[in-house]
């Protein structure tokens, strides 16, 4: 109900509680109900005031006296006086037996929110089932809306991501399908918890700022409240501070007027977290401070466990770390702590042992937290959020990184690293019975080397420090990097300048040559020319194509060119995984899968006018009794799906294709209609395995365009890499169809005369770069990059 119908109708309750004041059976029932209203808004004392007063004897079992006592029930609950509350909840429940009331199904949502307050999730989860029960029997729409996201909600208590967010999508439809304007805001802002939970933080700040907007709207300042500090909290895990601090502020602003004690110190924490992070450790005081004098006084329960954690990391800030070290203690010791909490405890732990010289206890503590965070990360079954869980996590692997750094160990440190990247990829791609558990044995990483005859660059994007590994058959070095603020700094205006009329390197770019001599110069001595190198990038560097890096030229007679003139680059995700993929030759003769030349699948997807030239040219490289072709109406996701796609050595899409950054797993390639639908789904793609040694989309943003911590960018080729093929070529940006056939027929070209797809991807490029029309610009040549390590 809105803010103002909620005045409204506390207006209409009062007119009638003074124009019927005679009847004291008519004021009472008008006392219930003007308390009902006060509770909805927020005003729990003022509705325990009004309902302290007992009902006159008539009524005493009536429905009213159902509603008084659930209305007690809940406005305990919100003060956080147990006791009382399942006194009075105990009392609605008997009451509404014998009188068969019409709030039953409500008495069942109210004893299910006192459940959950108390952690009792099994009690409560079986309370908030029997009300959705009632909802359907009795065909009340609301309350099963009500249902619908109170079990979405338990299940996000209990860390089932995935499961909440079905519920969450179920409460969201229903709510929009009878107009519930409260309903659906506090379910998008659930939406927007549980995506921040599982570090989809654009997602999270979507379905957050929706949900605060709404709830302004409605004059609802309890929903405000919530939902402006979850913003503020996505807002700082993002490191945008100045805006986390100006939501933060707002929202402590708002619930200093309000009763809800929990949501007062859950704004003051925020508040301290951001000031942390800003370095104002006074300011970060004062809020914690507040907040614990709350939680001392009994007025909060729920937040006791966060203020610790942050008045813990307040004192090791100050270098009291006896103190820091005590309240750490006291969050791990309290068995109702929240996994996250757990885990940040431990790592923060390990953080004041490592400042104290104690580097065999800062040891153990990072190795229980990760350990922690892998646990939790392993119970999420969906892929969606898999592959963005690590996000909220990555900062204790890079505290445990350099860690290990300063303490001369930085192979184990390279582990570490490794062991957070791909850990979706690499569960789909291992049975349990065969995967080596721990993190992957630094000879493995020289055996890689040896195997690729190549050179091994691995990077770690640190928000403070960051970290190259140069891996080569017999050595590992490691290099200091920039911050990747810095290094950001210049990758991006060096990617837009591809899309500009001049070629960066007849322009001098340089943003290109910054690149370079950042990622690449310290390291070049030891790769020789037209050798082979894998790259293993982290953060925005999985937006760059490494082949566009400007050389300056150290000698004399070196003029200036693009990279791609002096090396042969491979991109991979994971050590581990590279060291355990297969190394094998083209298969000979090989099998061709193709799809393309799709009909037109919407006019935003008209055809492509050189998609059936390029169809053609492949014929050129295999027989008819080698080859499949899905072309024109056949060129549906089901005929591939239904074609035993596995049992093809080749696949290549010549098609339309879209990334979707919110959902990196909705990218999909573009092809023709049938019925409603055009699209294979990178999400379908996952669940058909393969055993493909090349898999080509020849479309735009085939490799995504969405980065996740530990994952890379998830889109195609990611989902190709998981369903088992061997190596794929994707887009990193919007190819061109005038030059792409060429490039594609150079590259099979290649590949039927036994070069490998790196080898053949280069000199396919090589072809362009050396032209001397527009096709040399990397805008033409460099989307395509191939991807490895299945």
């Amino acid at each position: 109900m809105r803010r103002g119908r909620l005045d409204e109708a506390l207006h209409e309750v009062e007119t009638a509680c003074t124009k019927y004041r005679a009847s004291a059976e008519w004021a009472a029932r008008c006392r219930v109900q003007k308390a009902h209203v006060l509770f909805l808004r927020g005003s729990y004392n003022d509705a325990l005031a009004l309902l302290a007063t007992d009902l006159p004897a008539p009524l005493a079992h009536a429905e009213v006296a159902v509603q008084r006592k659930m209305v007690q029930g809940l406005a305990y609950a919100y003060l956080q006086e147990y006791d009382q509350a399942e006194a009075s909840l105990t009392e609605a429940e008997t009451l509404e037996r014998s009188v068969d009331s019409s709030f039953r199904g409500d008495v069942s949502q109210a004893r299910g929110i006192l459940e959950t307050d108390l952690k009792r999730y099994v009690e409560a989860n079986i309370a908030f089932r029997r009300a959705l029960t009632i909802a359907r029997e009795r065909n009340l729409p609301f309350l099963e809306a009500q249902a619908f996201g109170n079990i979405g909600y338990v299940a996000m208590r209990q860390e089932r991501y995935d499961e909440a967010i079905d519920w969450f999508r179920l409460t969201l439809q229903k709510s929009r399908s009878i107009g519930s304007l409260s309903s659906s805001l506090r379910t998008l802002g659930n939406m927007g918890w549980n995506y921040a939970a599982v570090g989809d933080f654009e997602n999270a700040e979507a379905s957050l700022k929706e949900a605060r907007a709404k709830a302004e709207e409605a004059g609802l300042i309890d929903e405000q409240i919530y939902w402006l500090n979850s913003l503020a909290d996505v807002y700082a895990r993002q490191h945008r501070y100045a805006e986390a601090d100006s939501a933060a502020r707002q929202a402590v602003l708002l619930a200093e007027k309000n009763d809800d004690k929990d949501t007062l110190t859950t704004c003051l924490n925020t508040r301290s977290e951001i000031a942390i992070a800003m370095g104002h450790l006074d300011d970060a005081e004062k809020s914690n401070r507040r907040a614990t004098e709350i939680e001392n006084a009994g007025l909060d329960h729920f937040g006791i466990n966060r203020s610790r954690l942050i008045a813990g990391r307040i004192e090791a800030g100050k270098h009291e770390n006896r103190k820091a070290e005590a309240l750490f203690r006291k969050v791990l010791a309290d068995p109702k702590a929240e996994t996250p909490l757990k885990w940040e405890a431990h790592a923060r732990l390990a953080q004041v042992y490592a400042g104290q010289h104690q580097p065999a206890k800062a040891e153990r503590e990072f190795n229980v937290a990760i350990g922690t965070v892998e646990k939790a990360r392993n119970s999420v079954r969906r892929d969606e959020f898999k592959v963005s869980f690590l996000t909220s996590a990555i900062e204790f692997y890079d505290d445990y990184v350099n860690f290990l750094i300063e303490q001369k160990r930085s192979l184990e440190a390279l582990k570490i690293a490794d062991l957070s990247r791909t850990q979706s990829l690499d569960q789909s791609l291992s049975s349990a019975n065969v995967r080596p558990s721990g993190p992957t044995p630094s000879s493995n990483f020289h055996d890689a080397a040896r195997r690729l005859n190549a050179t091994l660059l691995y990077y770690w994007l640190g928000q403070e420090k960051s970290w190259l590994w140069a891996i080569t058959p017999t050595e590992t070095f490691l290099i200091p990097l920039p911050a990747s603020p810095e290094i950001d700094s210049a990758l991006k205006p060096y990617r837009d300048s591809f899309t500009g009329p001049r070629d960066p390197l007849e322009a001098g770019n340089a943003d290109g040559k910054k690149l370079y001599s950042t990622l690449i110069q310290p390291v070049e001595k030891i790769i020789p020319k037209n050798s082979r190198v894998v790259i293993l990038p982290d953060g925005t560097l999985n937006s760059l194509n490494f082949e566009t890096l400007i050389v300056s030229g150290s000698k004399h007679e070196d003029k200036p060119h693009y990279w791609i003139e002096d090396v042969t680059i491979t991109t991979a995700n994971s050590l581990a995984l590279l060291a355990r993929s297969s190394m094998s030759g083209p298969p000979n003769p090989g099998r061709l899968l193709v799809v393309g030349d799709a009909l037109a699948a919407s006019p935003d997807f008209p055809p492509l006018p050189q998609a059936g030239k390029e169809v053609g040219l492949l014929e050129n490289y295999f027989s008819p009794s080698q080859r499949l072709e899905l072309t024109g109406a056949n060129a549906t996701a089901t005929q591939f799906l239904s074609s035993e796609p596995e049992k093809y050595s080749y696949l290549h899409f010549a098609t339309h294709g879209t990334a979707s950054r919110t959902r990196p797993l909705e990218s999909a390639v573009i092809l023709s209609p049938e019925g409603d639908s055009f699209k294979l789904y990178a999400r379908d793609v996952v669940k058909h395995p393969l055993n493909a040694y090349l898999v080509t989309i020849s479309a735009c943003n085939g490799a995504g365009t969405k980065s996740y911590a530990g994952e890379g960018l998830v889109g195609l080729s990611w989902a190709f890499l998981r369903a088992g093929a061997h190596n794929v070529i994707a887009g990193l940006w919007e190819v061109s169809n005038a030059s792409t056939p060429q490039l594609m027929d150079e590259l099979y070209k290649g590949i039927h005369a036994g070069e490998d797809p790196a080898t053949a991807l280069r000199n396919a490029k090589l072809t362009l770069v050396h032209s001397s029309g527009n096709y040399r610009k990397p805008f033409y040549w460099a989307p395509f990059v191939l991807y490895a390590g299945s």
